[in-house]
């Protein structure tokens, strides 16, 4: 088969109500770009009928149409992961399917990646989220790039575009938790960011919960940096000899002004003050363990049913 110009790769987990408007839209922005392209749905292993929708789309399009059916939910980025080990194309364009960033938009990517970058991230244009979404995600944003040292003024933002080299390179890691943006980022050699527009989620619900979005976060902090580690151990440190001055300070004053009670509540805060500061350690230190104890197993990452795609067809995988 020839290697088109260009892939898509769209993560699909319970989108069957805004599947239609998807295809009516996808198709036509990349039909107007006039080059050779390949469609590439994920289903992360959904509960309504968005495979079956996804099956009936190959069938109307297996000329520019695959589809990969996981076997259970994975997760985005994982399903993104299998994207990237099935795509062909020299640049590759991740979008998500529930119509936040307008397949339409595809377009400027392509003509940034066609200047010669290899890595175009996006922002979002007048955000269509909450308030409290927006907020967060500036402080995130904020304590990433101050830990990891990794620019990304919108790392929420799926719709973006990577350069061949780098899709080998990540196809190249087996990581179990990334974040794939900034994990591409980290390979690519000149990386740019565009606008784009963001409009509201065509139908159904975000996926993304606060938890989820918190496990995200951990990943992408934990995943690139050490930092958090060091800054505790800093903080160890500066916190025993504050520590060690107050019990000499305690002692001095009992010699002086002799033994008294009405400090025993202040004396309670400070020791729970600590001891939360020492569970949050323990914490982040439990976060970066299980993260090696996932890595060491060496389990599989995702697990693919099937894939669709012309000439093959139906091909049946472990």
């Amino acid at each position: 088969m020839n290697k088109p110009e260009l892939s898509v790769i769209i993560p699909v987990y319970n989108e069957e109500e805004g599947l239609a408007t998807l295809f009516a839209r996808l198709y036509p922005a990349l039909d107007a770009l006039q080059t050779s392209y390949e469609v590439i749905f994920i289903n992360d292993g959904s509960k309504d009928r968005s495979a079956a929708i996804l099956r009936q789309q190959f069938q109307a399009r297996p000329d520019v149409t695959r589809v990969v059916l996981f076997g259970a939910n994975a997760g985005q980025h994982l399903a993104i992961m299998a994207g990237f080990e099935h795509s062909r194309g020299e640049i590759v364009v991740t979008l998500d399917a529930d119509l936040q960033n307008p397949p339409e938009e595809i377009g400027k990517l392509v003509a940034k990646m066609q200047e010669g970058y290899d890595y175009v991230g996006s922002i979002r244009q007048q955000r269509q989220d909450t308030a409290f979404r927006k907020y967060a995600s500036r402080a995130m944003n904020h304590i990433r790039e101050k830990i990891t040292r990794i620019k990304m003024t919108d790392q929420g933002c799926m719709l973006r575009a990577y350069s061949r080299s780098i899709i080998d390179a990540i196809n190249s890691c087996r990581e179990v938790n990334t974040f794939i943006p900034a994990l591409a980022y980290t390979f690519a050699q000149k990386p740019v960011e565009i606008e784009v527009k963001h409009e509201e989620r065509a139908a159904g619900e975000s996926k993304y919960s606060l938890y989820s979005l918190i496990r995200l976060n951990f990943d992408l902090v934990t995943g690139f940096s050490v930092m958090p580690l060091q800054m505790f151990s800093m903080a160890g440190i500066v916190l025993s000899l504050l520590s060690a001055f107050f019990v000499v300070y305690l002692f001095i004053r009992r010699l002086v002004v002799g033994p008294e009670a009405e400090g025993l509540f202040t004396l309670f805060g400070i020791a729970f003050f600590l001891l939360g500061i020492l569970l949050f350690a323990v914490g982040l230190l439990g976060e970066y363990v299980g993260r090696i104890y996932q890595q060491v197993r060496l389990r599989p990452r995702y697990t693919v049913a099937a894939v669709l795609e012309r000439d093959q067809g139906l091909r049946a995988e472990d």
